[in-house]
């Protein structure tokens, strides 16, 4: 089976096993594990942030920060496909009692700083008010798209202006970085904290880490432990995700199988894909995207509907290009 579900599929390699095996450990609900500490380090550097805090996954890194950043009751704004709404199980509300105020952004996934200003609630004796600002980059549910570090800014900006504090969601913020060519510390510049994976496309086989500046992070640190997210001798999970963070360049292998799987399946009649930007790619079908997936795991390739004639896939570190040119073949015989 070709699995092109998601980076999400990615399994630990040898090195990452043998880091885990390795490494040194310590409770880290008392700051005792010195890998943790490590990761969270290196974490922090990478993104230009002062402190960072290792979590087991990525939505619970946006509910942490949601939670930390806000008062109950506050409004968050938010694009209308992103995942800290569309795909977090309504976290905001449940977790932090947060109303979501989303507005849709262009094709891109992008919130102009005007939609920023004209979503703004003030604060009164009947209303609590926006809270929060969070941005997505890439943008999931757009296709992967790489967001440029200066509209993050543009946006960020007018919710400061506002006196707003700004979450960016950069699950696969490392797959923006190497799609622009730019550090990413440079497009977490004008954000208050940042989300990033390790479990996706860099391949660690767990854990996601939140950063922002020393107080956020000790005030985030309290709300994971409040999330059930205090780990212990935790170091055998941050090893495998120093080695990911050491691996983020290589991202663009996944980003030139994405443009060669988009192309292929752009050949396959009733069948659209537009180049892609990173390693996701969005198909529009002809048939129901259900019959299609169905279809083509018949064959022996697997991916995901994301609509009722769109079709997902994404490459990573688990296929190679011939695993691409072997799912096109497939997909081909498949649907002709």
């Amino acid at each position: 089976m070709i699995d092109l579900r998601s980076d999400t599929v990615t399994r630990p390699d040898d090195r990452m096993r043998e880091a885990a095996r390795d490494a040194e450990v310590g409770d880290d609900v008392y700051g005792e594990d010195p890998t943790v500490n490590e990761l969270e380090a290196r974490a922090a550097g990478i993104l230009g942030m002062d402190d960072a805090l290792l979590v087991p996954s990525g939505t619970m890194g946006n509910q942490v920060a949601a939670r930390t950043h806000t008062e109950r009751g506050q409004e968050v704004v938010c694009e209308r496909q992103s995942h800290v709404y569309k795909w977090e199980l309504g976290g905001l509300a449940q977790h932090s009692g947060l109303q979501v105020r989303p507005v849709d952004g262009d094709e891109r996934g992008v919130i102009a700083p005007e939609q920023v200003h004209g979503a703004h609630v003030e604060a009164d004796s009947h209303r609590p008010g926006t809270g929060l600002l969070t941005l997505e980059n890439t943008h999931n549910s757009k296709g992967g798209r790489a967001i440029a570090p200066d509209r993050i800014d543009a946006a960020a900006r007018a919710a400061h202006e506002l006196d707003v504090p700004v979450h960016l969601d950069g699950a696969r913020l490392f797959n923006a970085a190497v799609a622009h060519d730019r550090p990413a510390s440079r497009f977490t510049a004008e954000v208050d904290s940042v989300l990033v994976c390790l479990s996706k496309g860099l391949g660690a086989p767990i854990g996601s880490v939140l950063a922002g500046d020393a107080e956020f992070i000790e005030r985030a640190r309290r709300v994971r432990k409040l999330m059930g997210g205090g780990m212990r001798q935790a170091g055998i999970v941050a090893a495998p995700g120093i080695v990911a963070l050491e691996s983020r360049e290589r991202l663009a292998e996944d980003h030139d199988n994405a443009r060669r799987l988009a192309a292929g399946l752009d050949g396959i009649d009733g069948l659209r894909a537009p180049e892609p930007e990173t390693n996701i790619v969005v198909v529009g079908t002809d048939d129901p995207a259900e019959d299609v997936v169905a279809a083509c795991e018949e064959v022996g390739v697997d991916c995901v509907a994301f609509g009722d004639y769109r079709v997902r896939l994404c490459t990573h570190r688990d296929v190679d290009r011939g695993d691409v040119d072997e799912a096109v073949d497939r997909v081909e015989r498949a649907l002709t």
